[in-house]
């Protein structure tokens, strides 16, 4: 597991190294797990626009689903907290997005367990703020298959040494 601690400013430089170890393994399943206001969308959004996304970064928060097609990687945002009912995925057509060269990034998704395939990274986010109120928030990558593992590998040797 790798862990840093990170300002929503530095949430940016966080999704370009996301974005760039999820290229080694040509995508991925990316599970966003957090209370509200963490930082979820802000890293999302930062890591489409790292794959070449130029357009604007809309929240799914209505649509569930957003995807994105950047330089040769698709990208689909799922934000599952209006879900009423995980078998609601399928009617959206969820298999369709299980494609090569394709990333999620999913927010919320307990919401969608028993029907959204297994995850090869779970991002965890969770409050670090300082007892001045500083916004710090402390993020946690966990590999949960061999390519989520790699991912995590390559992530934590792009951000060794920054200053976050």
């Amino acid at each position: 597991m790798l862990s840093i601690t990170v300002s929503e400013v530095a949430m940016d430089a966080v999704g370009r190294s996301l974005a760039n170890a999820v290229r080694t393994t040509k995508g991925g399943i990316v599970y966003l797990d957090g209370t509200l206001g963490m930082g979820k969308t802000t890293l999302s959004r930062a890591v489409i626009q790292a794959c070449g996304w130029q357009g604007r970064v809309k929240s799914p928060t209505y649509t569930l689903l957003e995807p994105y097609d950047c330089d040769g990687i698709t990208v689909v945002h799922f934000d599952l907290y209006r879900l009423a009912d995980a078998e609601e995925l399928e009617f959206m057509g969820l298999r369709d997005y299980l494609l090569p060269d394709t990333l999620w990034l999913v927010e919320w998704p307990e919401r969608g367990a028993g029907v959204l395939p297994d995850a090869d990274v779970v991002v965890h986010f969770s409050d670090a703020g300082a007892a001045d109120g500083s916004d710090g928030r402390l993020i946690g990558f966990d590999g949960a298959t061999t390519a989520g593992q790699q991912i995590v590998d390559v992530l934590s040797q792009q951000l060794a040494g920054q200053a976050l």
